[in-house]
């Protein structure tokens, strides 16, 4: 049996049951492509069958309006993901309402790489081209023993080419989801579980003997801690937000409650500066942590007032929304942590 075969056949035997697996519909794989990047899997599952009861189709989600599928992808994280899936879907309906079967053509839409587009296209439709996204590249990078940066395009594409090798023609869909499969399971990135190895003959990386030396990596700039007030300002039922503006660079669209840098003044200052009208912060409800890119996050919440006549700043929008309405809106899990800490209080 060629490695392809053994390759495939230990995919098909040892393979996770995930929802995106039973099916071939190529609308419904591209969104949980959309929704797998830089997300857990188990966090996926949560969200990807009530996102297609909502959005079943290329057309339910290109003729929504956009805060709509935001709410629905609220607390997934890396919204900009959404916005343009939202933006590729309205294209697909101009142009027919037909999802392209080339990776080629799907690079065309708004959103979608490489990876997205070689993926969908070989999932959905046959095509064999190969995936490259971050546990294909470890696997390959340590089936060759390669010791440059995975992060240079040069050698992305020999990892690519080497990927190629390995599909099956008659089933390059699955020979992707394989090899991405091993990456995630046998193929970690500390400990990883050769002796099972479908591709363990063929391992540069297992013949010296330092699978884990492998891939290299430039040096990662550490995580910078943001310390962070968080006002919970409430009146009756109603909860105060502001959305934030739809050309801001993270979580554009979103509503978040009132927050300010804490070692930027006074808090009240800053959140006055930030949001307009005048903060008094009361006592503090508890502390929450969140990561989000290359921050971590480290709020302090506190009940607020809002007064000074309630001017909110230019450009800002604000609401006061009713505790059981803010889980329609499109907001970042940080949010919910916070307004998990008055429950208690």
């Amino acid at each position: 049996m060629n490695e392809a075969a053994a390759l495939l056949s230990w995919y098909r035997r040892n393979r996770r049951d995930l929802p995106w697996r039973r099916t071939r519909d190529p609308w419904a794989i591209w969104v949980s492509e959309v929704m797998l990047q830089q997300t857990r899997v188990d966090h996926v599952v949560a969200y990807f069958g009530p996102f297609l009861e909502r959005f079943s189709a290329v057309s339910s989600l290109a003729e929504a309006p956009l805060q709509d599928a935001l709410a629905r992808w609220s607390g997934l994280g890396y919204y900009r993901r959404l916005r343009l899936l939202h933006r590729a879907a309205q294209r697909v309906m101009e142009d027919g309402g037909t999802i392209p079967s080339s990776a080629e053509r799907l690079r065309r839409l708004p959103g979608v790489g490489d990876y997205t587009a070689a993926a969908v296209a070989s999932i959905a439709f046959g095509e064999q081209v190969p995936v490259l996204d971050g546990n294909v590249a470890r696997v390959m990078a340590r089936r060759l023993a390669c010791d440059e940066d995975i992060a240079r395009p040069a050698v992305r594409r020999r990892l690519r080419d080497a990927a190629a090798g390995l599909l099956d023609a008659a089933a390059p869909g699955d020979s992707n989801q394989a090899l991405m499969e091993l990456g995630a399971t046998l193929c970690a990135p500390a400990a990883p579980r050769c002796g099972d190895c479908p591709l363990a003959r063929g391992c540069a990386a297992r013949a010296q003997g330092a699978p884990e030396s492998y891939p290299r990596r430039a040096k990662k700039v550490p995580p910078r801690l943001v310390s962070l007030v968080i006002a919970v300002v409430e009146r009756g039922d109603r909860v105060l937000l502001f959305r934030r503006a739809d050309h801001e660079v993270l979580l554009a669209g979103t509503w978040e409650l009132p927050w300010a840098e804490a070692n930027n003044g006074a808090a009240e200052d800053a959140l006055a500066t930030r949001y307009g009208g005048s903060f008094a912060l009361g006592c503090e409800l508890g502390r929450v942590r969140h990561a989000i890119t290359t921050r971590r996050l480290v709020a302090t919440v506190r009940r607020g007032d809002f007064i000074a006549g309630d001017a909110v700043a230019e450009g800002r929008e604000a609401a006061w929304v009713a505790r059981e309405d803010v889980t329609s809106l499109p907001t970042s899990s940080l949010v919910r942590k916070a307004l998990a800490l008055t429950t208690t209080r």
